[in-house]
This record gives structure tokens, C-alpha cells and sequence, in this order.
């Protein structure tokens, strides 16, 4: 006879406490004019002055309709925090989405984007009820050692492996955060390696959501959980339930038992 813990009787289901785990919303940036570039010639990626590519107008609708979606969705409000790569592109798309209306002169709250920014062609926008944002170098694109034309050398960009570590690292760091959904801004090349470690213990349909590459301006919700009790946050929900002190507490007498024997 199979032992309990043999025995697969969840139906592929499992159950965390709340606060264990954090809703992650992972967005790709918006088009750049290094996708156009690169679309054209994959070489232009290796390009230093498309390093740190500005988004297209194209990329700027993208921004503008996914805006709408989490404004329409609701779950805007719900964010409690705003993290980004920082890299121009990653940094426009997230304060064009996450950020606040247009910014009007004589407002007494500073610009979360100036005119202009990063050769944008678009208006500033206000810090005005949003959440607060942070940009990490944790979860930007491949690393590099220099600013040197060097850099640019197969050999000198962080591997795909290392990638992978730094983003599991990036998710760990999550856990010393007390924001419980937090969006996160970041590049294709990120995501794909980051995820590629998780959900070897699903059904295969579920992996393949996982790790499906981003397109431009995508947002895919998950959720991430503590199993090996990185965070120490308590929670805020849980009630111990226990009988109440004092005079006026039932006593023991005159619980009433249940007819298969256990306490109501």
C-alpha cells in the first residue's frame, strides 16, 4: 500500500500561504528603434549607439495601449510598486504605462518624465497617483564590463546562464520587499533566461506559458512563491482563533460534542 506522501492525490494542485507568495506583473519594454534596426539586421544589436535605445512612436502607441488595458483591467490601482530596468527604453515604457496623467505646469507634485526625456518626442508625465518607482540594475538586459567599444565582443557579454542567475538573485531580492504586486519592467532577453528555470514541475501547457517569449509591450501576470522561507513577513490575514479570555469565556462544560465525536 502507497504511502500518503507516495501518493499524487492534489490533481496537479498546490496550496501556499498568502503571505508567501507576491503577484508579479512582467512587462517587455515597448518597440525601440534598436528592434527596427535589428529586424532589418540582427548585427545592428551589437550597434553602441543602439545600446540604449529610446522608444519609436510605434513603441509610444504600444505604451499607450497597454495603459489603457491596466487602467480598464483595474488592477493599476492594486500595484503597489514600479520596478524597471534602467535602460531608457525600459524606463519610458514603464512610467508611460504605470505612471500618472499628462504633467500641467503650476502642479505642486514633480514630473515623473520631463518633456522630451531620452529623445522621446512626448510630453512629460505627472508623478501624480502613481505608485513609487525604482529602477534595478538586477533585471536590465545582458551585463557588460565597460563603456569600451570592447564591450561588444561575443565574449565579453554576460552568458545566458549568467543571466538566469542574476534574475533568479533579482527574484530573491523581491522577497526583502513588503510590496505584496509589484509590476516589473524589464527585456525580452531577461525574461526568457529567468524563466526558462521555472515550471519543470507543471503540465507542459503551463511551462509553455511561462516561458513563451515576450513580444513588445507584453504583460503576462504570474504569481511567485516562497517555498524555502526566504521572506519573513507574518501575515496579514491569518486569525488564530483561539477561545477568548475572561469571565464571560465558555467553559469546557458546556461544549456541546459533535455526533461523529469531534468538537463544533
Amino acid at each position: 500500500m502507497l504511502a500518503h506522501a507516495d501518493m499524487d492525490i492534489s490533481g496537479g494542485q498546490s496550496v501556499y500561504p498568502l503571505h508567501r507568495c507576491k503577484t508579479i506583473h512582467l512587462v517587455r519594454h515597448a518597440q525601440g528603434i534598436h528592434n527596427v534596426e535589428g529586424e532589418k539586421d540582427h548585427s545592428a544589436y551589437l550597434s553602441p549607439h543602439l545600446f540604449d535605445a529610446h522608444l519609436t512612436p510605434l513603441g509610444w502607441q504600444q505604451v499607450d495601449n497597454l495603459r489603457k488595458h491596466v487602467h480598464a483591467s483595474g488592477f493599476s490601482k492594486k500595484v503597489e510598486l514600479v520596478i524597471t530596468s534602467p535602460l531608457l527604453r525600459c524606463m519610458q515604457t514603464a512610467v508611460g504605462v504605470f505612471g500618472g496623467e499628462g504633467y500641467t505646469d503650476g502642479i505642486d507634485v514633480p514630473p515623473l518624465m520631463v518633456t522630451d526625456a531620452g529623445n522621446s518626442n512626448h510630453p512629460a508625465i505627472s508623478s501624480l497617483n502613481c505608485p513609487p518607482f525604482i529602477a534595478v540594475e538586477g533585471c536590465r538586459e545582458h551585463l557588460i564590463e565597460s563603456d569600451d567599444d570592447v564591450l561588444w565582443e561575443p565574449e565579453i557579454r554576460e552568458l545566458n546562464e549568467h543571466v538566469a542567475s542574476r534574475g533568479i538573485e533579482f527574484f530573491k531580492w523581491l522577497w526583502t520587499r513588503k510590496e505584496k504586486e509589484i509590476a516589473i519592467v524589464t527585456h525580452s532577453g531577461f525574461l526568457t533566461h529567468t524563466l526558462s528555470v521555472f515550471g519543470t514541475d507543471c503540465h507542459p501547457d503551463v511551462k509553455n506559458e511561462i516561458v513563451r517569449r515576450y513580444e513588445n509591450c507584453e504583460l503576462r501576470s504570474m504569481v511567485i512563491v516562497d517555498r524555502s522561507m526566504v521572506g519573513s513577513d507574518s501575515s496579514a490575514t491569518d486569525y488564530p482563533g483561539k477561545i477568548p479570555s475572561g469571565v464571560d469565556a465558555p467553559s469546557d462544560d458546556t461544549c456541546i460534542d459533535h455526533p461523529d465525536g469531534l468538537p463544533n
